[in-house]
């Protein structure tokens, strides 16, 4: 009695090693590589990103430490030694005796962490408001683009000074300093959600009358099942750019207001912060507690707008 082999079964899932060979052969990647400006600027993010997440163990003095501060290294210049510690301060020191390099990492870190978080809070909420807008149409369309239309009427930064002054008054002064930095997400992030909203719906427009959407209806998708699963994966695309170039929108955003005195409190330094900081001094000749906070502030927005315009590029397909 003879027995037919079984069939082999077909794999479901790839291997991390066939993953990482399509993705080599991608035109993403293939673009990525023949772009000195995205090599760059990815090398650039990526050398701050992890400065900023190991500040604890880089940075030569914990810079927010009043124990490991000595005043007598106060304004210390460049590459000078401090007369209390005998510290080298390679970019010297503030009226506190500072280091510099080393609030540069706790800066940073903090900056990043409030851009990212509102970009996502920015995105999750402009998503799901341009897949209603786009999918449903109708009154809920008119209603959703309108308020974004009102919002893109004003300066971002206007709409989250209101939104930063309407938070702050309603929050107990004793719980500010805690909350600081959520009712900055929080600003930010609403000053900016309108873009992914009309970005989302005019793409959700063109697909919703696709076939693989109508074939979905037929087989009985709910419509956020249809939204979720169909429809967001093929409207990430201008998405990612968004994001990408919004997350520099959204550091200086946060730098300006930290500036301006709204924004973080001192005891939780960002970059506009210390620029706020060392302002106070730059007519005084300590020059250097105001450049090296506002130069880094201007790498990391060039570095991350430089990736942002070569994916704008790279996922163009009228430019391949």
């Amino acid at each position: 009695m003879s027995h037919r082999a079984a069939a082999p079964q077909p794999r479901l899932k790839l291997t991390w090693k066939e993953r990482v060979a399509i993705w080599r052969d991608s035109d993403l990647w293939l673009s990525f590589k023949a772009s000195p400006v995205a090599i760059m600027s990815t090398a650039v993010t990526l050398l701050i990103v992890i400065a900023a997440i190991f500040a604890d163990v880089l940075a030569p003095q914990d810079a927010f430490d009043p124990v490991a501060l000595n005043l007598l290294d106060g304004f210390a210049h460049p590459m000078e030694r401090g007369a209390g510690s005998n510290m080298l301060f390679v970019m010297g020191s503030d009226e506190q005796g500072r280091d510099i390099f080393s609030a540069l990492f706790y800066g940073t870190r903090l900056s990043l962490l409030v851009g990212v978080a509102s970009v996502i809070f920015s995105m999750v909420l402009g998503i799901g408001l341009g897949l209603l807008a786009g999918y449903l149409g109708g009154k809920i369309e008119m209603l959703i683009m309108r308020v974004a239309d009102i919002q893109l009427s004003f300066p971002a930064i206007l709409i989250a000074l209101l939104i930063f002054g309407v938070a702050r008054g309603l929050i107990p002064p004793q719980q500010y300093e805690t909350t600081a930095v959520f009712v900055i997400i929080i600003a930010i992030g609403l000053s900016n959600w309108a873009q992914y909203a009309r970005t989302v719906r005019a793409s959700t427009l063109v697909e919703r009358n696709k076939e693989y959407v109508q074939a979905a209806r037929l087989m009985g998708i709910s419509g956020f099942g249809i939204m979720a699963r169909h429809v967001l994966p093929n409207v990430m695309g201008p998405v990612l750019v968004i994001a990408t170039i919004n997350l520099a929108l959204a550091i200086i955003e946060e730098a300006t207001l930290s500036f301006l005195g709204v924004g973080l409190p001192i005891t939780q330094p960002s970059l506009g912060t210390l620029i706020r900081s060392g302002q106070k001094f730059l007519l005084s000749g300590e020059w250097w507690i105001l450049f090296f906070p506002a130069m880094m502030l201007v790498i990391l927005a060039l570095a991350i707008n430089l990736l942002g315009d070569w994916l704008r590029d790279a996922l163009n397909p009228k430019l391949r």
